[in-house]
């Protein structure tokens, strides 16, 4: 089953997570939403960070999860990056990878079905 997640950007230029190499590298709302539907969609951003782990066979493999119909949409109002996210992954799963992108820099505005 399908999830619709609404989130918010308040500042694309500071979406950044601790590590440079995990981290959004756009801006702007087009560029935000494709590099978090690829980071849902396929399992690179989880083996960059799983790779990165003390002891990565430790990690908890839940976390793997990729959904390849995933889509993301992203929307700019004023300097916010409004984002419609589209997926099966677990809302927890989904969180990880927004704080290995973005930190805690966004918001869950609403969560609805898909």
């Amino acid at each position: 089953m399908s999830t619709r997640y609404y989130i918010t950007i308040p500042d694309g230029e500071r979406a950044r997570g601790e590590d440079a190499e995990l981290s959004f590298r756009s801006t702007g709302p087009e560029g935000l939403a494709e590099e978090l539907q690829t980071a849902l969609s396929t399992a690179s951003l989880f083996d960059k960070w799983r790779a990165k782990q003390p002891d990565p066979d430790e990690v908890d493999m839940s976390l793997a999860a990729v959904d390849p119909s995933a889509t993301v949409v992203g929307a700019q109002d004023s300097l916010e990056v409004d984002l419609i996210v589209n997926t099966s992954i677990p809302g927890n799963v989904l969180k990880h990878r927004l704080r290995l992108l973005a930190g805690s820099n966004w918001q869950l505005r609403d969560v609805t079905a898909g």
